[in-house]
């Protein structure tokens, strides 16, 4: 038996007791005539002690060649700590050793194994499993087997069934690229990697299961951005003969199952937000709530503003933060060279200030009075103490500015809370995105959702007017889950693919299979997908979801542990018929 407790589990209730621990050393402490040591294992520490009155001198010796992380099985008596350390669970207790036992030793690591650790990331990564000793990787590895533990119980609570679904499939065009597999068997062909289980499990309501879920891993072959991974698991989920409010009546309720078991909040409201509303009022379709700064379109006085910017621009648009008319022009021109980076791309920012004596100041004082300025202020419910911040230009650039200005106002000024939870759902997207490049229209979910009832008509004489039946869930500024009312009759699902470019015969040869399926009698259907990782990183206070997954690849897309992607030799290259001319 290589161990009868833990090295968290033991308290003042075990004193006298004969116990075998092992674990990692995690520190030891060498005062000549009594050397402790810090045992871990995933569920805590114990204090080790070994002294000359007690311990011999061979064991003593024994304990003082120990190094950080090697491997060792202890057998001895639990007694009382004479210096109590009320930080750790077993701070009170201690285990006088009398048998010690090296089971495997450990080179230095190359960082220190310790919730503040000396490791940069790129180093944490390549020795990933060292990381995962240390208590915030473990914990927040253990905090996902909880949530994910959570979701299962709930989802088979509600009546839906887990089945899993093909890795390997067919590619299609739609979406980001896929990340393809070649066949050896079949010459020339290959599989792809799901990008989602979209189709399999639609086949799944054809074929009369009525509730599926599963936790599944997807895969994008996209350009990767900061805390973005090629590999991504997904809860995701399909109900047949149901309409969009059922589907938001169910995954409110897994949402507010989580928030309890999870966190410990009772009630939470959902509000419903349509795609145009939160374009117009906060800037992009996954706002957060949690705060205000919504957006305040400016109109003049008369049939101009008198100043080209604004009369050149598209929209005038600002938000107000409140309690800021105090910040200094410094403060202020680090905000407008902060909206001038590259990344975001403003030409610039026009300030005012609604000062405590009821005055106005602003960046623009020479085009407006202090009337005018009184005017603006009203638009934008501007109290004594408020900074105004405008923007003007093309709208959709405007509004995208703006509202990365309003994200990090908010985190400057403290406002995004992590204890807090603010659940939106966000509805009606259009169905179609124009790409401007092309002129073509696209899917701006996939090819298989369902317009909204009424709207098919639209398709032939202004598809970018044709609403989904779509909606999104937003948690605290990130989208959680999307899904929709799926099409499930062949003419329509024709219709679709005709006005995103497929030929008929395009159609047939990527979703015949579909198509055919759906004339075996498909029951109306939708569903959803949440994104587990990021999920389970805003439950717990963060939003880098690489900390979250055991294994993450940096942002190349590389796994710096086991250096892939990698080459692989000739043999294989030549049984899989590929050719590489590097």
């Amino acid at each position: 038996m290589y161990r009868s407790h833990s090295c968290g589990e033991l308290r003042e209730s075990h004193i006298d007791t004969a116990v075998t621990l092992s674990g990692w050393v995690a520190k030891t402490r060498d005062k000549g005539f009594v050397v402790w040591v810090d045992l871990r294992d995933r569920y805590g520490i114990t204090q080790l002690v070994f002294d000359a009155d007690r311990t011999s001198a061979a064991l003593l010796e024994q304990a003082r060649n120990l190094g950080r992380e090697f491997v060792i099985q202890v057998k001895g008596t639990v007694i009382e700590r004479a210096s109590k350390n009320a930080n750790i669970p077993t701070g009170n207790i201690e285990v006088l050793v009398e048998d010690l036992k090296v089971l495997n030793e450990s080179k230095t690591p190359p960082f220190t194994i310790e919730n503040d650790t000396d490791g940069g990331e790129d180093l944490r990564m390549k020795y990933r499993y060292l990381d995962i000793r240390r208590n915030p990787v473990k914990n927040n590895l253990i905090f996902r087997s909880k949530v994910t533990m959570e979701v299962r119980k709930y989802l088979s609570e509600q009546g839906f069934i887990e089945v899993e679904t093909p890795y390997l499939i067919k590619s299609t065009p739609e979406g980001a690229r896929d990340f393809v597999v070649p066949s050896r068997m079949n010459e020339g062909q290959f599989y792809a990697l799901p990008q989602s289980p979209q189709t399999f499990k639609q086949l799944l309501m054809v074929g009369g299961l009525d509730k599926y879920f599963q936790i599944v891993k997807c895969f994008r072959d996209e350009d990767l951005r900061a805390d973005r991974q090629p590999e991504f698991t997904q809860i995701d989920c399909e109900m047949a003969f149901v309409e969009q409010e059922d589907i938001l009546n169910a995954f409110e309720g897994l949402t507010k199952h989580l928030l309890k078991e999870i966190k410990g909040i009772d009630s939470t409201s959902f509000p419903r937000m349509t795609y145009d509303e939160a374009m117009a009022k906060y800037g992009n379709d996954k706002p957060d709530i949690r705060f205000g700064m919504d957006f305040c379109p400016l109109t003049p006085k008369g049939g101009t503003f008198g100043f080209n910017v604004f009369d050149n621009a598209a929209l005038v648009v600002g938000i107000t933060v409140a309690g800021c008319a105090s910040y200094t022009r410094k403060q202020i021109d680090a905000l407008t060279d902060w909206v001038r980076r590259p990344q975001i791309g403003a030409n610039g920012l026009v300030w005012i200030k609604y000062t405590e004596d009821k005055t106005f100041s602003s960046s623009v004082n020479k085009f407006f009075d202090e009337a005018y300025l009184a005017h603006f202020s009203k638009q934008m419910n501007a109290k004594p103490g408020d900074l105004m911040l405008v923007m003007a230009g093309e709208t959709n650039k405007v509004r995208a500015q703006l509202s990365a200005l309003r994200m990090e106002l908010a985190s400057r000024l403290g406002l995004r809370n992590a204890n807090e939870f603010a659940p939106l759902w966000v509805v009606d997207f259009p169905l179609l995105e124009l790409d401007e490049e092309t002129g073509h229209y696209h899917a701006m979910h996939h090819p298989f959702t369902s317009p909204k009832p009424g709207q098919l008509e639209l398709l032939d004489s202004d598809p970018g007017a044709v609403r989904a039946n779509a909606y999104d869930l937003v948690l605290n500024g990130n989208e959680i889950g999307g899904g929709s009312i799926r099409i499930h009759n062949k003419e329509t699902q024709s219709i679709m693919f005709k006005h995103l470019g497929f030929t008929p015969e395009e159609a047939k040869a990527q979703f015949g299979f579909l198509m055919d399926a759906f004339q075996y009698g498909a029951p109306p259907h939708g569903g959803i997908a949440f994104g587990l990782d990021r999920l389970v990183a805003i439950l717990g206070g963060q939003e880098t979801i690489r900390d979250f997954i055991a294994f993450p690849k940096n942002n190349s897309g590389r796994d710096v542990m086991i250096d892939a992607p990698a080459p692989i030799d000739k043999e294989q290259l030549k049984e899989l018929n590929l050719k590489l001319d590097l």
